[in-house]
């Protein structure tokens, strides 16, 4: 649950630090091709530190999604003791993955506009 305060300076730099090692670990640990290619989008931290909400981007084909957020899924523990093995913190924050496809509806949004683009009469 977000807070109705702003994010303290520590708070942002936790999140970016648990961002860039969390993406570091899935791109070292995880297969790529069965999982195609998974990004960190975001991490959303709770003020306590001892939670965390992972944002996954995955590009692939629906199969690869899926096999990518089963990986994810089952891989929690071992990639949560890693990130506790990296990031020096009282608690290493409990993650919990959701896929993040804010990518693919910017994808679709530019494929509407194109289609839009090209069913528009010229102005000539």
């Amino acid at each position: 649950m977000k807070s109705s305060h702003p994010p303290s300076h520590r708070h942002a730099r936790v999140r970016e630090l648990l961002k860039r090692e969390i993406g570091e670990i899935i791109r070292r640990e995880m297969p790529l091709v069965p999982a195609g290619l998974v990004t960190v989008n975001d991490v959303d931290v709770t003020s306590d530190l001892k939670s965390a909400t992972v944002f996954i981007g995955i590009i692939g084909n629906a199969e690869q999604k899926k096999t990518a957020f089963t990986l994810l899924q089952s891989n929690r523990k071992h990639i949560q003791g890693l990130v506790g093995q990296h990031v020096f913190l009282k608690f290493t924050p409990h993650l919990r993955f959701i896929v993040d496809d804010v990518l693919a509806r910017g994808n679709k949004v530019l494929q509407i506009i194109e289609e839009m683009e090209k069913s528009a009469p010229s102005q000539e």
